[in-house]
């Protein structure tokens, strides 16, 4: 059947084949199907949305228009499993989860993305370490996933090329909100990536791409819908971004954070519950322990140990970044030049934080991106960022520290955080870190 027609009838409500969706992720994928025709299939979908089988169909034929990887003769002793977040200001789980797994005796092969937006990306915070590849060859990752237990890298060209395009055209479109199609992207990436099970964060609050608990939910229990439809065993976890995760937001800051969460050097409640609640949803899918309490035990055991940590290191150096990051972090990270505290301007408790606010100041300091091919500065961000129902006071307790490359942009950020918190006598209630867990029926 003609493209044409295939989206005139999504436009019009009607269901379409598995063959169908097929034909039209080929044409995506091999650029037979025009920009324009890409472009009015994701408004079609947008609007009309996908039935469950038409969401399984997609993300199976976005899966196939690449290389998919297989671990079976890679001589692994233990489960390939993996995590994804649909991001947040702040969100550092990936360097904490993929070693602590590793050190559980799981291999992760973490295929992550760049920070747009409000919400910061993996592969920036990892770029701030000199030297580490995010992008390595085929070759280079596996030997790393099966030397050390983990590697976290960028996509290649190779894996899931239709999704590749599908997400530029769906950001020219104002159609990136579509559920199928979030969907569609994500999983077709993990997929690929030969998992046996996976574990997915979906933020909810001011700092998360779905604000509203309800679309949160919506889309935790489509994710899980369509990967178990796939055969690819998922649980969604249901986490709060009503404040900013951990203590600092930025890239090198947020990598010093996670190497202070590994050396027991610091710790932050809510990063930590996070964490470990994941980790333990991924042991038990694994098969690599038998039930939650037990999973969450070992995988706080392997991080007080130093195991954690040892993986994470052994991982920066297999992927061409310094010896001994863990143990002088200070010396390998960029610093910037100007550190401001960003006083209030009169005492309270912390009552309210509009995390977006907070994640584009970051953006606005250099740290993230506007656009897919804009600069980042590694070295800024903000670090001792107050939480919810924390007492601030001027000349005291500051709502955060701002790292700045000068004076006016340090100026600059320290206005934008003032306006996102609102302070009173008491805060509400304070959301816990994890909300809910979404499993299979």
């Amino acid at each position: 059947m003609l493209t044409a027609e295939l989206i005139r009838r999504k436009r019009d409500g009607f269901e379409l084949s598995a063959s169908e969706i097929a034909s039209l992720v080929e044409g995506i994928a091999d650029g037979s199907v025009t920009d324009a025709q890409v472009g009015a299939l994701a408004m079609a979908i947008f609007l009309r949305g996908m039935s469950a089988d038409e969401r399984v169909a997609l993300t199976g034929a976005m899966t196939r228009s690449g290389d998919v990887l297989d671990w079976s003769d890679a001589g692994l002793s233990g489960p390939v499993l993996d995590k994804h977040s649909t991001g947040g200001v702040g969100d550092k789980v990936s360097l904490l989860l993929a070693p602590i797994l590793a050190a559980c005796g799981a291999f992760v092969p973490m295929i992550s993305g760049r920070g747009l937006g409000h919400t910061g990306g993996t592969l920036d915070k990892l770029e701030s370490i000199p030297g580490y590849d995010v992008g390595p060859s085929a070759d280079r990752f596996r030997c790393a996933v099966a030397r050390v237990g983990c590697a976290i890298v960028g996509q290649t060209g190779r894996l899931a090329p239709a999704d590749r395009r599908l997400y530029a055209i769906r950001d020219a479109t104002g159609t990136v909100e579509s559920i199928p199609l979030i969907v569609g992207s994500i999983l077709s990436k993990k997929l690929a990536a030969g998992l046996d099970a996976l574990v997915m964060d979906v933020k909810a609050g001011s700092g998360a791409m779905m604000a509203e608990l309800d679309r949160a939910r919506e889309l935790a229990q489509a994710i899980v819908e369509v990967a178990v439809g796939n055969g690819l065993p998922t649980v969604a976890l249901l986490t709060d971004m009503n404040q900013v995760l951990g203590r600092a937001a930025g890239n090198a800051v947020e990598v010093r954070e996670s190497i202070d969460h590994l050396t027991g050097a610091a710790r932050d409640d809510r990063l930590l519950d996070v964490t470990l609640s994941l980790c333990a949803e991924a042991l038990v899918l694994g098969a690599l322990e038998s039930d939650l309490s037990a999973a969450r035990t070992v995988a706080l055991r392997v991080l007080e140990s130093g195991a954690a940590a040892e993986k994470f290191e052994a991982m920066v150096v297999e992927l061409g970044g310094p010896p001994g990051l863990i143990e002088a972090p200070s010396r390998h990270l960029p610093t910037a030049p100007v550190v401001r505290a960003v006083e209030p301007v009169m005492p309270g408790v912390v009552t309210y934080i509009d995390v977006r606010e907070v994640g584009i100041a970051v953006v606005n300091l250099g740290g993230g991106r506007a656009r897919e091919d804009d600069r980042v500065d590694h070295s800024v961000g903000l670090t001792e960022v107050a939480a919810l129902g924390e007492r601030v006071e001027p000349g005291g307790r500051p709502l955060a520290l701002v790292h700045a490359r000068d004076d006016e942009s340090a100026r600059r950020a320290a206005d934008a955080v003032r306006g996102a918190y609102a302070l009173g006598d008491a805060v509400a209630e304070i959301p816990a870190p994890v909300i809910e867990v979404q499993r299979t029926v």
